[in-house]
């Protein structure tokens, strides 16, 4: 019992990390209808601004990761208007080709700057805790608290706010949206924002129980594909719960079947779903 136990906290820590990523990944594509690959990229620079922060400049680690926020939607913003924007009328393969090709760019940057070797980031809160007969560290549970924290602000934002109802209002239906004046370019532009503030808040909280290099947006950003088309493309409720979905999948299937096997089971996860359900389970009305 006290091993399920351990293993749904574990499940529950991914998929809060997993979620995060994968609403801002959802969030681009609903508005934009963008597949943003280069949202690894970004992942990934959050998590090496962070770290570099508070190791050239001494800030404390919510600091560094506020100011790794700001730096990573700034970077995400001009993104979106150097690159993206200019593609808007380009045929869809375009806009897939930039993305590869920033990710590509991000990751040489990183590299050059930094170097590639792995480094691990310290943290405040590597206290080890028990409850309930299971061990977890603080940083865990952090991971999780804070996931649920900006989840809950990120939904009244977009439910409370004027600015949020606009970015729904173009998630919904986008020329109804231009009809009504919305200015569809500093949606777009706050919509890449917010999706570079989750990346950064994602790899600052999931960094210190994992290492930082360069490669290690690749495998959450494929996993985030694997949610978002679970979930629904472009649906906030269905990347939510198709993270922990994931995350719950992952840990339970490498205790009770095989660690060998926990990314395989990703993929799994995501035929037996889609053959189920083939737009995914919380797919928009009329979503091809």
């Amino acid at each position: 019992m006290d091993i399920l136990l351990q293993q749904l906290f574990n499940g529950l820590t991914i998929g809060s990390v997993y979620s995060l990523v994968a609403l801002g990944l959802t969030l681009v594509y609903g508005i934009l209808h963008i597949p943003n690959f280069a949202h690894g990229a970004l992942y990934m620079l959050g998590g090496y601004v962070t770290l570099m922060t508070m190791a050239a400049f001494g800030f404390p680690y919510f600091l560094a990761m506020f100011v790794s926020i700001l730096i990573v939607g700034f970077v995400a913003l001009l993104m979106e208007r150097l690159v993206f924007h200019p593609l808007r009328h380009s045929p869809p393969i375009h806009d897939k080709i930039a993305a590869i090709g920033v990710l590509l760019f991000l990751e040489t940057f990183v590299q050059l700057v930094w170097g590639a070797e792995y480094r691990a980031m310290s943290t405040p809160f590597g206290e080890v805790v028990s409850f309930l007969g299971i061990t977890v560290t603080v940083q865990r549970i952090l991971i999780v608290v804070a996931a649920v924290v900006v989840m809950v602000l990120l939904q009244l934002f977009l439910k409370k706010t004027l600015i949020g109802a606009a970015i729904v209002a173009m998630s919904q239906n986008r020329e109804g949206a231009f009809l009504v004046g919305i200015n569809a370019n500093k949606v777009a532009m706050l919509t890449f924002f917010i999706s570079g503030a989750l990346a950064a808040i994602a790899a600052s909280i999931a960094s210190p129980i994992n290492l930082v290099f360069p490669g290690m947006g690749h495998l959450v950003i494929l996993k985030a594909f694997v949610i978002i088309i679970i979930g629904g493309m472009g649906s906030i409720p269905g990347a939510i719960i198709g993270g922990y979905i994931l995350g719950f999948s992952e840990s339970l299937g490498a205790t009770f079947i095989s660690s060998d096997y926990s990314d395989l089971i990703a993929f799994a996860l995501l035929v037996i779903i889609l053959t189920i359900q083939p737009k995914g389970l919380f797919a928009k009305k009329g979503a091809a």
